[in-house]
């Protein structure tokens, strides 16, 4: 996909507005930091330097699975960053089938301890697929989120780990009560890969053949383009120009992982708030260069496609409408 150029934008950087509103909080970037790390003392430090950024930054900033939580309360400390950033959304995270198996209220006790703004919700079964001790069983994921959307107060966020959702999928979703989906398409870390060093040797073949699993995030974005749902991109975004190509095709916000984590090793929160600076500029440039005083408008007829990527968008349309759709959980949703 290309920008297209205005010549004549007739606009001055001075005017340029930035923000937008997520999760019921205005953030001054339409960026966000994605859940990653936590459960250790290591990632204790990584997601103090992190929230510590994001509020210096303004920006939502996501935590790794309490999933431990349920298993060692004493290890709250661990995910308790709101100290560090009180003024932005802070994001708790929990896989579908902790969702699934665990009491809801249990859950949201963690969740309101926590004071999190809202409660990502990540589908991995690629992931567990390849843990020697991972879930195998994925059945009723679909109406356990919807249930949990009906309880929870707060925004409910539904998120993959880097193979993507299908626009289908994403509007189930939406209709069972999440208030965002993050497609989180691949191109970035690929968690089979990244698993299959745990595995006995003769199995790690068997990781192999999925080394290109999943679906690109910028086809994904290309094909949900002029839907309704709303949207978070994340998955192989490592650059502002990145970023602001997923705001163009309809992403509300833009996510990244690994670029963050490289920063926040080698530098600690100054080299994580540096990295968003520099992505910002990139995204103030793009801005001024479409006519775009705004997000909203960036996201306005700014690009194009190119025929390849055109050519993908159609043939992920057409796969979908020739799959069965499955009955709605919404049922779940009407109750809140």
């Amino acid at each position: 996909m290309r920008f297209l150029h205005d010549a004549l934008p007739d606009i001055a950087e001075e005017e340029l507005d930035t923000r937008v509103t997520f999760c019921g909080t205005r953030v001054a970037l339409p960026f966000f930091i994605s859940c990653m790390t936590g459960g250790s003392e290591g990632g204790f430090r990584a997601n103090r330097e992190l929230a510590a950024a994001a509020q210096t930054l303004g920006i939502a900033v996501g935590l790794g699975s309490f999933r431990v939580l349920l298993e060692n309360p004493a290890l709250f400390k661990d995910f308790d960053v709101k100290p560090f950033a009180p003024d932005v959304p802070v994001l708790a995270n929990l896989s579908a089938v902790q969702v699934r198996d665990t009491d809801i209220d249990a859950l949201l006790t963690i969740v309101e301890r926590l004071r999190a703004h809202a409660l990502v919700v990540h589908l991995n079964p690629g992931q567990e697929l390849f843990q020697p001790e991972g879930d195998r069983d994925f059945r009723g994921l679909l109406d356990a989120i919807a249930r949990l959307c009906a309880r929870c107060r707060l925004p409910v966020i539904v998120k993959e780990t880097g193979f993507g959702i299908l626009p289908r999928r994403a509007r189930e979703l939406r209709a069972a009560g999440a208030a965002y989906v993050d497609i989180a398409g691949a191109g970035g870390t690929n968690w089979i890969s990244v698993e299959s060093y745990r595995l006995p040797e003769e199995e790690r073949a068997d990781a192999e053949e999925f080394r290109d699993w999943g679906m690109p995030t910028a086809a994904l974005l290309a094909a949900f383009r002029g839907g309704q749902e709303r949207l978070l991109a994340s998955g192989g975004i490592h650059t502002g120009m990145d970023a602001a190509k997923s705001l163009a095709l309809g992403a509300e916000l833009a996510g990244f992982a690994l670029p963050v984590i490289r920063a926040v090793v080698g530098g600690g929160s100054a080299a994580v708030v540096e990295l968003f600076r520099r992505m910002e500029r990139t995204l103030r440039k793009v801005m001024i260069l479409t006519g775009s005083r705004t997000i909203a408008d960036l996201r306005r007829g700014t690009v194009w496609l190119e025929p390849g990527l055109q050519a993908i968008a159609q043939s992920i349309a057409e796969a979908e409408g020739s799959a069965t759709p499955r009955p709605p959980a919404a049922k779940y949703a009407r109750e809140k």
